[in-house]
């Protein structure tokens, strides 16, 4: 069960080798910071669903999907359809003002609001939070390597660190957005079989619901209304409010593009978790007692042809490294341009900027290493919804009024929601009942301090069409 046969190994090789000449080739574009974070807005709309699905299909929508599912079944659903929607609020209302606002980062689109205080509020909590979301990469990614070798779990995960430290490091947007259309190909590929081969060895939809009991694994809501509802309302907000998604869309040649590549992400994203999940119930009715987290990998290596299994493994591989590289990047430049621009060395040049990226880069992995150690076990899922949900918890209230209500908001009001609601989301992790996720107060508390601040503001509002 853990050694690949040459067949496998030979399809993994020569598919990594593949995507790692789309990599190199990328990063010869790489030409200076703007190039490295936003593609110098050149990027069609094929490159930003590459970027943006480089990112948020990965171990958690293929690996931690399955895993979920065999444990909960349908309430898996809620990462890949809460990204759907959340890329289709994008394209319809955010994609057309994040692009004309004309800025490099969320937190300067918050500085300009609110004043030089909001950039490293918001840059911490926010960093936190895709900080999670790369956690669940690695894991996703030991349960990977793992099933594939006979290692241990913390090698597995120095592998995966370098991995990603590697994918992005040379590459940039321009990397994680040509090497994520590649890596979707190959993607849907693999979930398509992967799908199509459970479904009819669980005996079609017959067989399924005489296998598995329908609550929970046919509701929607299996663990909790308000706990699966708080987790695909976590991803919409999410994706509104994380840098990458941001930076893809900004990364456009064009309004239209930007909008289309967000529109076709909300399009593609929500059937590769419906495959996951049949996979995951796969493995539960004919393996109940494997880990979890390997039911993908276990059911490649295992029920696929071992040609086409190797080049899904290294699709898998590749899909994790892209979404916690996709987001590490992320960190990286927010760290680069609002905080050490601003507060440690104001006088850096274009190319200090990008040394300071990279090396953001290594240092993000390295601290998600020494993190990780203690939580190899985990469900990858746990940590990608509350990865999101900080986010959201964080931005999303003081975002929508700097773009839809500028200078409507008493700054200080804005300032307190940016730390009370996503306090409240990381303490009410600990104190509040486990059938309460701790978002639902934290973005009511964060949106009750705007409407607050719209009550009582005394600046004048700004002209929506004065665009910094």
């Amino acid at each position: 069960m853990y050694n690949l046969s040459f067949e496998h190994t030979f399809g993994l090789v020569i598919t990594l080798l593949f995507i790692t000449f789309l990599g190199y080739f990328s990063g010869r574009n790489i030409k200076s910071s703007s190039d490295f974070s936003t593609g110098g807005r050149r990027a069609d709309s094929s490159v930003i669903v590459g970027a943006i699905t480089g990112t948020l299909v990965g171990g958690a929508s293929t690996i931690g999907t399955a895993q979920l599912a065999f444990v909960s079944g349908l309430s898996a659903w809620w990462f890949t359809l809460g990204a759907g929607i959340g890329c289709l609020v994008l394209a319809l209302f955010f994609a057309e003002p994040f692009y004309k606002m004309n800025k490099g980062t969320i937190p300067q689109i918050l500085c300009d609001e609110y004043g030089q205080i909001a950039g490293p509020i918001s840059s911490i909590f926010v960093s936190i939070g895709m900080f999670l979301n790369i956690v669940a990469q690695v894991l996703s990614a030991v349960a990977l390597i793992t099933s594939m070798f006979k290692m241990l779990p913390f090698s597995a995960a120095v592998i995966a660190i370098l991995i990603m430290a590697t994918y992005v490091i040379f590459g940039g947007v321009w990397g994680a957005g040509i090497v994520g259309v590649a890596k979707l190909l190959l993607l849907y590929l693999a979930m398509l079989v992967g799908g199509i081969i459970s479904y009819k060895g669980l005996g079609g939809l017959s067989g399924i619901f005489s296998t598995f009991p329908a609550n929970p694994y046919f509701n929607l809501f299996g663990r909790g209304f308000w706990v699966d509802f708080a987790a695909g309302f976590s991803l919409v907000i999410g994706v509104i409010s994380t840098q990458t998604y941001f930076q893809a869309v900004v990364s456009g040649k064009s309004v239209k593009e930007a909008k289309k590549g967000a529109l076709i992400s909300a399009i593609i994203i929500p059937p590769i978790g419906i495959a996951g999940i049949l996979i995951g119930l796969y493995m539960k009715a004919n393996f109940p007692n494997i880990n979890p987290a390997s039911a993908l990998p276990l059911f490649v290596i295992n029920h696929l042809n071992p040609w086409l299994g190797g080049v899904i493994l290294a699709t898998l591989l590749i899909a994790v490294a892209g979404t916690g590289s996709g987001l590490t990047l992320g960190i990286s430049t927010i760290f680069a341009k609002d905080i050490y621009a601003k507060f440690i060395n104001p006088k850096a040049n274009d190319g200090v900027l990008l040394r300071v990226t990279r090396l953001s880069i290594i240092a993000v992995l390295s601290i998600t290493l020494l993190f990780i150690t203690g939580n190899l076990k985990s469900l990858i899922l746990k940590w990608s919804f509350m990865s999101m949900g900080l986010r959201g918890a964080t931005v999303f209230a003081p975002l929508c009024a700097a773009i839809f209500m500028r200078g409507r908001v008493d700054r200080r009001f804005a300032i307190l929601s940016m730390v009370i609601s996503p306090l409240t989301v990381l303490v009410g992790k600990f104190i509040l009942p486990e059938n309460i996720d701790p978002l639902i107060p934290g973005i009511l508390i964060g949106m009750l301090l705007i409407f607050a601040g719209a009550l009582f503001n005394k600046r004048t509002p700004k002209n929506k069409t004065q665009m910094a």
